[in-house]
């Protein structure tokens, strides 16, 4: 079957809502039907509107850590401070973005977005993501009796790349990762360490279609993706590692010493 991405045009929401009605409201909009094996891909964005993880940083006091970071970056005291709160380590910077890392997920500004919001209101990463997106997977599988694959997906910049890609906050009923270790490679050599990142690239090919602007289309089927679809429940770990772990943290964090 050949690989087909639906993005989903859906009206735009105010205030908490149902992403599960939503959803089956914007597919009669949109004449499309889920299908056993499909993947759906929703924006993290429309997650956090439907959860009300919305900020009016007119209304955020500062503390004294947010005013060092404020300053240290040059950022606005308020968002320096949500930042604080949103993270669990904050690696360094430049002006006007922190390097954070939250429950394994290194991003700038800890993932908080002013696009797609009113003045003065900035949106956060959602709440439990991967809980939501398991929700999302077994509402389905109880309305429709079909198995399909949940991801999350944000817009992420890549090292030293110009532009963003789609990367997977959480995922459900999707084995996230293919481990091509003991595989052998054109010339025959056996993969050593190689892991194909499963809803990383789907997430970055829904991503494509459903945009980063005035787009309004915060769902996605991808369908004859071939991912391997599983019931069992997904743990965050299975996605990510560590900051100390990653080849550009460590690398940067120690650079090579040099003669003198």
């Amino acid at each position: 079957m050949q690989l087909t991405v639906l993005p989903l045009l859906a009206d735009r929401m105010e205030g908490e809502f149902d992403v599960f009605d939503t959803l089956f409201e914007t597919l009669e909009k949109n004449k499309e039907r889920l299908q056993d094996g499909d993947v759906l891909v929703i924006s993290t964005k429309y997650i956090s509107n439907s959860q009300g993880r919305i900020i009016d940083i007119t209304g955020v006091k500062t503390s004294k850590k947010g005013y060092e970071i404020s300053k240290k970056f040059r950022l606005k005291p308020e968002i320096a401070e949500i930042i604080i709160r949103e993270s669990d380590e904050v690696f360094g910077g430049i002006g006007g973005f922190v390097i954070t890392s939250s429950n394994n997920i290194m991003a700038p500004n800890a993932g908080i977005d002013k696009s797609n919001a009113k003045k003065d209101k900035i949106i956060l990463y959602p709440t439990n993501p991967y809980l939501i997106a398991e929700q999302i997977r077994r509402k389905v599988f109880l309305e429709l009796l079909i198995h399909v694959g949940v991801i999350l997906v944000d817009s992420r910049l890549m090292p030293a790349r110009i532009g963003t890609s789609g990367v997977a906050i959480a995922c459900a009923g999707i084995e996230p990762i293919l481990d091509m270790r003991s595989k052998k490679d054109l010339d025959g050599n056996p993969l050593k360490v190689t892991f194909q990142a499963v809803v990383d690239n789907l997430a970055t090919i829904a991503n494509h279609k459903m945009g980063e602007g005035a787009e309004s289309k915060p769902f996605s089927i991808v369908r004859g993706s071939g991912a391997k679809l599983t019931d069992r429940k997904i743990k965050p770990l299975e996605m990510a590692i560590s900051p100390d772990q990653c080849v550009y943290v460590r690398g940067l964090s120690n650079p090579p010493k040099t003669q003198g």
